[in-house]
């Protein structure tokens, strides 16, 4: 096992064994304990009573943090005609069809979002198994296949985060930068909450929040007591 130094077991120190902190302190932790030497990013992991094998217990969404990610979204969008114009009108940083698939296919990839309108979808279908294991396939759960495209390109632009159950019945998500205020960053995290709170599949039976822990790039993890992440009213 490597040493580890005096300041990493400094700022363990700060954290108690056994402890299941308050979503306020455990942000304030989180900014504490970090030791990385630049902005990193502020992740949520949530543990969920489902089992993501069953279709129905398949979790996805999406939700546009009220404080964004502090991140500089590149998006993509498949659309033609006026859908392609009110999408290059709406700040998309790519738009196209068949060229950007050749290119995907071909390695490029300097894109954050993919949207498309519903009648790309044949064109996008083909490079599925690029964008698939990437996360980057557009999907109407998340709001990505529509014909909305001007508001579905300000929320990727403005702080969307798609998120999907993994096989261990997590969901893990940026919330974003360690330079955020700890108001900013409890807010985007009630956000996330609430919003998994409300897609809860009907079948699952007994407590569907199993366990919720925050950590950043580099950082501990801050277990949190759920409870406190209930977004206040």
């Amino acid at each position: 096992m490597p040493k580890r130094g005096k300041r990493y077991l400094a700022l363990v120190n700060k954290i108690q064994p056994d402890t299941r902190y308050e979503l306020e302190q455990a942000v304030k932790l989180v900014k504490e304990t970090s030791y990385a030497k630049f902005d990193s990013t502020v992740e949520v992991a949530i543990k969920l009573n489902v089992n993501p094998r069953h279709a129905d217990q398949m979790v996805r969404g999406a939700v546009v943090l009220p404080n964004g990610t502090g991140k500089t979204v590149r998006v993509l969008v498949f659309a033609k005609g006026d859908k392609a114009r009110e999408a290059q009108e709406a700040g998309a940083d790519f738009v196209g069809g068949d060229e950007l698939a050749d290119k995907i296919k071909e390695g490029w990839m300097d894109f954050d979002k993919c949207i498309a309108t519903p009648d790309m979808m044949g064109t996008v279908g083909k490079i599925g198994r690029i964008l698939g294991p990437r996360g980057l396939m557009p999907n109407p759960k998340s709001g990505s296949v529509t014909f909305e495209v001007s508001q579905a390109v300000a929320d990727a632009k403005g702080g969307k985060v798609d998120f999907r159950v993994e096989k261990a019945g997590i969901i893990h998500a940026g919330v974003g930068k360690l330079s955020f205020s700890e108001a900013h960053l409890v807010e985007n995290i009630r956000a996330i909450y609430d919003r998994l709170i409300k897609i809860k599949p009907t079948t699952v039976k007994g407590a569907y929040i199993k366990s919720v822990a925050l950590s950043s790039t580099m950082g501990l993890g801050i277990p949190v007591n759920p409870a406190s992440v209930v977004k206040e009213v």
